[in-house]
């Protein structure tokens, strides 16, 4: 809610901690926030002085719809983060304004779109056949990220970018240094140039062609002058990047659902359920930790009484916005009958997640595989021997143990 007068005083600076979460436990400092209050100021782990964040569903929706907060600010400031490191390259979609962030969006569209990903539905269903296939013939037990969840997103993505198979495991390791927390800014940054000068390359070698990759219609886009040489890699790093986020949200939905017997039969029994499932588990599970990009206020902004001032950074959290008891009742539970769902998993506005379509087919082909071919599919560990990520901004099983 956005109010006229000024009635409150800021509320404290709160350090967030990097915490060692596993499962798909939700952050008891984000909670903590959200019980405090609509508003509160956080101090991360890397960057500069606090910034305010908002966590309800109204209010998240308002920042992330509102030119006058603005993502292109945020480049060259040092902005507290989570991420040690943070050198923006020119062209980054995320973190470009209107207009430019609608040019940037257009050269890419023909592979995101809905004909886009209809095109990707029939070639990605059958190489994840063949990934199950193989983990079949070996037989239990087996890691269904190693056999599965991560062969099938590396290969999705980088079908949809245009790398070609030889580069694809460098690839997978430069986007892993580039998320991680632990291989410190120096690794990152080195992994981010690298990534950045291979797409560059790729993009300047596909300038002539006519092709549906991203690699290629960027190619294009250049050569009709619509995005610049700059911001074509850029472009395609971020979506590269995307990809491995890919991998953990399959893994944390199947985390959830072999945790949940219960759910698990109900989706075997009523198969037309299933896409309305992942569309609530996408609003459960929490996708990443802490908070992603800021905002940069353009002028002074009065939020449930407290003055944001112009120039002061600003986060939301889709996290809280998706357990925002005044939109989504009892909203800890796991609930396939949720209708409406209004969550906020892929973000909102002009920035809202390109990959969203992506997202979906591929948790929905995923879910669909698993359950029809693997009908006695079930975890070979318990839940809490299950290994987790440490130390990466996307949050997701390192392995995941099942047998059948």
């Amino acid at each position: 809610m956005t109010t006229s007068e000024e009635t409150l005083g800021a509320p404290p600076v709160r350090h967030w901690p990097v915490l060692r979460l596993s499962g798909v436990d939700f952050d008891p400092v984000l909670a903590e926030l959200m019980r405090e209050g609509p508003i509160n100021r956080i101090q991360l782990p890397n960057g500069e002085g606090w910034a305010w964040l908002l966590t309800r569903h109204d209010d998240v929706r308002l920042v992330t719809d509102d030119p006058r907060f603005s993502r292109a600010e945020v480049a060259g400031r040092q902005v507290t983060r989570w991420a040690p490191h943070f050198a923006p390259r020119p062209g980054a979609m995320t973190l470009a304004d209107t207009p430019d962030h609608a040019r940037l969006r257009r050269a890419l569209a023909p592979a995101f779109d809905a004909p886009g990903i209809a095109r990707l539905r029939a070639t990605a269903r059958r190489k994840l056949e063949s990934t199950v296939d193989a983990m079949l013939r070996d037989g239990p037990p087996a890691d269904l990220v190693a056999r599965v969840l991560e062969p099938f997103a590396v290969t999705v993505i980088c079908d949809l970018m245009g790398v070609p198979d030889v580069d694809r495991e460098e690839m997978r390791v430069r986007t892993r240094r580039i998320l991680s927390l632990t291989d410190g800014a120096e690794a990152g940054e080195r992994a981010e140039r690298a990534m950045t000068a291979y797409f560059a390359k790729a993009v300047a070698e596909h300038r002539d062609s006519d092709g549906d990759d991203v690699v290629s219609l960027l190619g294009a886009a250049v050569a009709r002058g619509d995005i610049t040489e700059e911001e074509a890699p850029a472009l395609a790093g971020s979506l590269q990047i995307g990809g491995e986020a890919l991998t953990h949200n399959t893994g944390r939905m199947c985390f959830v659902l072999l945790s949940r017997p219960d759910l698990l039969a109900r989706l075997r029994e009523e198969p037309g359920l299933r896409p309305r499932a992942v569309e609530e588990l996408l609003r459960y599970v929490p996708h990443r930790n802490a908070v992603g990009l800021s905002r940069i206020a353009l002028e002074d902004v009065v939020l449930h009484g407290v003055r944001i001032r112009a120039g002061e950074p600003v986060y939301v959290s889709y996290l809280a916005a998706n357990r925002d008891p005044d939109v989504f009742p009892d909203p800890e539970r796991i609930d396939f009958d949720r209708d409406p769902n209004p969550h906020l998993a892929f973000g909102h506005g002009a920035h809202a997640c390109v990959g969203a379509g992506l997202a979906r087919l591929e948790a929905e082909l995923v879910v669909d595989a698993l359950l029809d071919r693997v009908p006695g599919l079930r975890p070979a560990v318990p839940p809490a021997e299950v290994r987790w990520r440490r130390g990466a901004l996307i949050r997701g099983p390192e392995a995941l143990p099942v047998t059948w």
